[in-house]
């Protein structure tokens, strides 16, 4: 399949000080191109990931978000601007986008992602990257990316600290290891813009890891950012085999046959 995709002059052109990375070169590149990303949630972190996945050539680039365009927005969702106040986020990034890398595609839901949408909306991704400001919709994609067998990339944001976890399907915890209670939600919590600036880089370098294959990838591991201290911390995460998401009580019925995953395979 990979030899049948073809980079242009001017994606080489476009792609050249990547290509020159150890062990990415013209393979991983390909790979890019035949990559689907889904960014779940264009605000702070899907703003900055989207940007750079589409800089490095990410094939198929969908952003999902039900959202408008606020002004109290504009301190870290950088793809929007004062004239852009009062459109749809996923409209106004994609314009944006467009103008960044005309060699991919670029689609976009306006839609909630809830336990009836999310099925349909993650279909056919090879990675997710998580947008969200609340545990309720994660939570809901988390299961989703389990069942789907796709990755998905938790990043998020307080003040000035950061949280990232990749979750790797029955290789790792999902993020109902990482947390059996859902966290309660703030309506509204403080955000300095660079904040999920930094936590959605690494969540694009994550993806792109996946993508190309390179690297060692985050699994197992909570990586904390404390921007006062300027300061991060590697947190051991272990999969929980009795986790209502991931454990094996969900994978298997009495007799031992997988019934759970029987509707799989579309990452």
């Amino acid at each position: 399949m990979i030899e049948s995709v073809k980079l242009t002059t001017s994606e080489l052109q476009l792609y050249s000080r990547q290509l020159i990375i150890s062990g990415w070169g013209m393979g991983g590149q390909k790979e890019l191109k035949r990559a689907k990303v889904v960014v779940a949630g264009v605000g702070g972190l899907g703003c900055l990931a989207s940007i750079y996945l589409a800089a490095a050539g990410v094939g198929h680039l969908v952003l999902i978000d039900k959202g408008t365009i606020k002004l109290s927005n504009l301190n870290r969702q950088v793809l929007y601007w004062s004239n852009d106040i009062g459109k749809y986020k996923v409209e106004s990034a994609i314009e944006k986008l467009r103008s960044l890398n005309r060699e991919i595609k670029i689609d976009g839901f306006i839609a909630e992602i809830n336990e009836e949408t999310v099925c349909d909306l993650l279909k056919g991704a090879t990675v997710v990257v998580d947008g969200q400001d609340n545990f309720k919709t994660r939570s809901v994609i988390n299961k989703a990316c389990v069942e789907l067998k796709t990755p998905f990339i938790h990043g998020a944001v307080y003040g000035l600290e950061g949280i990232l976890m990749t979750i790797i399907p029955h290789e790792g915890p999902c993020l109902r290891c990482l947390y059996p209670v859902v966290p309660p939600e703030k309506e509204l919590f403080p955000v300095l813009g660079v904040t999920p600036a930094t936590i959605a880089c690494l969540q694009t370098i994550e993806t792109l890891k996946i993508i190309t294959g390179i690297g060692e990838l985050c699994v197992g591991r909570l990586l904390t950012f404390d921007g006062e201290r300027m300061k991060f911390t590697e947190i051991p995460i272990s999969r929980n085999p009795n986790c209502q998401i991931c454990g094996k009580a969900r994978i298997h019925d009495s007799t031992g046959n997988s019934n759970h995953f029987s509707t799989s395979g579309t990452s």
